[in-house]
């Protein structure tokens, strides 16, 4: 990851660094009434986000995001990252999910809008017992 843009490393940091008690610090990143949208999620403003990571904090063991690329020009920026994790309930050994988040900073070089693009169904439904069969099976059935 290669970046200078001060307000960008400082998210970048903020999210490889991130822990239930970093989060208050991460959110200050945020605008107040920042949007942030995943293939789970489409909510505004800094608690409704940090109960976004709350929840991800509960359901995930040892969650742990790692920025590969960081990008920005003028007021949008680009994250491609990696999250690794555990989900010992449903699927063995550690996880990770592939990604990139659409950043879009506000005057004031807070992030005021953020968007995650991943596939939940191969990152995630693919990798579960039950399911996964499933849905790999639909994806053979669609590609033809």
């Amino acid at each position: 990851m290669n970046t200078t843009d001060p307000a960008l490393l400082r998210v970048v940091n903020a999210y490889e660094s991130l822990t239930p008690a970093s989060l208050p610090g991460l959110l200050q990143l945020y605008a107040p009434e920042a949007r942030f949208k995943d293939p789970f999620n489409d909510v505004r403003g800094r608690q409704r986000i940090g109960e976004v990571f709350t929840h991800m904090f509960e359901q995930l063991e040892a969650p742990r995001f790692m920025v590969l690329t960081a990008i920005r020009q003028q007021d949008e920026a680009v994250l491609v990252w990696r999250m690794a994790f555990m989900l010992p309930r449903y699927m063995k050994g550690g996880q990770f999910i592939c990604g990139a988040s659409h950043l879009r900073f506000d005057s004031a070089d807070l992030v005021a809008d953020h968007r995650d693009y991943w596939d939940a169904a191969e990152e995630l439904y693919e990798k579960l017992p039950v399911i996964g069969g499933m849905v790999r099976a639909l994806k053979r059935t669609i590609a033809g």
